[in-house]
């Protein structure tokens, strides 16, 4: 089960953090890997460690902001490797700040990155997708998407663009369920990532985590390269447009 031999993924924000473990998890179930990122040299440490492991896989430098980067960048995924069969949807950003002290620039940043670049991703991915008659598309959202309870002081850009990534994929789904693309989403919570590590976090917030989290632990990133292994699997062929939750049973709080 949860092979992906002959499958060609690509997955955004790979060069450190979770990226790079949902590149590394891919590689190791038989797909070919584009990892990708702003940093190329970032990107080919993480392509040495897929081939270290005996997989396939090269580095693309990808604004995920940039339509025409990424109409570039997946044209050339396709065109090494002759298809696209699953994108991960992992690049983003995190800028914390109060709302009222957000400029347009910083709400901008977030948003573009956050919810248009996954949005820009997955529109040119489906198009490869489409030929096949098959694709897996996994967005990554979190749990302080909108609606689960969990908001956190400064994470106003943040959060509207996790939510906004959740609406998009339920539309999405629909929309592609005719061409054999299935569009889900995993939202994680708290992850020992560069992004967002418990002890570079405000001492309430890392206080808040440790008394909601029933496991009492900050989560790994390959606890949600697992699910991500899933997703992209033929395992899910009846899942689309649903949300799954990897948050150490927070929002059960």
């Amino acid at each position: 089960m949860f092979k992906l031999d002959g499958k060609i993924s690509l997955v955004t924000g790979a060069r450190r953090g979770m990226g790079r473990t949902h590149a590394l998890a891919l590689a190791k179930q038989g797909a070919k890997v584009a990892v990708t990122d702003i940093d190329l040299a970032e990107c080919e440490k993480v392509v040495e460690e897929i081939k270290s492991a005996g997989g396939e896989a090269a580095a693309w430098k990808l604004d995920v902001s940039s339509a025409a980067e990424v109409d570039k960048v997946i044209g050339e995924v396709a065109g090494r490797f002759g298809s696209l069969d699953i994108l991960v949807n992992n690049a983003g950003v995190l800028n914390l700040k109060p709302a009222l002290e957000m400029s347009e620039e910083d709400w901008d940043k977030v948003l573009n990155v956050n919810l248009k670049g996954q949005f820009l991703c997955a529109q040119r991915a489906a198009k490869e997708m489409m030929k096949n008659k098959w694709g897996r598309i996994i967005n990554i959202a979190s749990i302080a998407s909108g609606g689960t309870g969990i908001g956190f002081a400064g994470g106003t850009a943040y959060a509207a663009s996790k939510g906004g990534i959740i609406g998009m994929t339920e539309t999405l789904a629909s929309e592609w369920a005719e061409y054999g693309i299935l569009v889900n989403v995993i939202g994680p919570g708290a992850i020992d990532t560069p992004m967002v590590r418990v002890g570079e976090l405000n001492p309430e917030v890392s206080k808040e985590i440790s008394v909601r989290v029933p496991l009492k632990r900050i989560g790994r990133p390959e606890e949600i390269s697992s699910l991500v292994v899933y997703l992209a699997s033929e395992e899910s062929s009846y899942i689309t447009g649903s949300t799954f939750y990897a948050d150490g049973g927070w929002l059960a709080q």
